[in-house]
């Protein structure tokens, strides 16, 4: 008899925990932000003024370029030339900032998460 209503316990917490893991996994598709095109700035890298461009499409981020930027030339140019797509790639800013351009790559994080700020539901 104990061993009939173990079983039937353990069957309930495992239809409980697929039932809630399917749940979760359907929110998670739906994304974290409202489509559309959203622009951050920063002032965090070498010059002032460094502007990004974020694109949520199907609340995912679908796109990030850095539309303006006083970057030095081939230090600089390096990160905003490589971690747009590491943003999208990783659906975050918590990536790795691209070497010798640290200062470049922090202001283009703190520019698109000032983006993404406003493209949250």
């Amino acid at each position: 008899m104990k061993n009939t209503k173990m079983i039937a316990l353990m069957g309930v917490v495992l239809s409980t925990v697929v039932l809630l893991t399917g749940c979760g996994s359907q929110s998670a598709d739906a994304g974290l932000y409202k489509d559309g095109t959203y622009e951050g700035s920063s002032d965090k890298g070498i010059h002032p003024g460094l502007k990004v461009s974020v694109t949520v499409q199907g609340g995912k981020i679908a796109e990030v370029a850095v539309v303006e930027n006083q970057e030095t030339p081939g230090v600089g140019s390096m990160a905003i030339e490589a971690l747009p797509a590491k943003i999208v790639e990783a659906q975050s800013t918590e990536v790795e900032a691209v070497s010798g351009a640290s200062l470049s790559s922090a202001a283009i994080k703190e520019a698109v998460d000032k983006a993404l700020e406003q493209a949250k539901k």
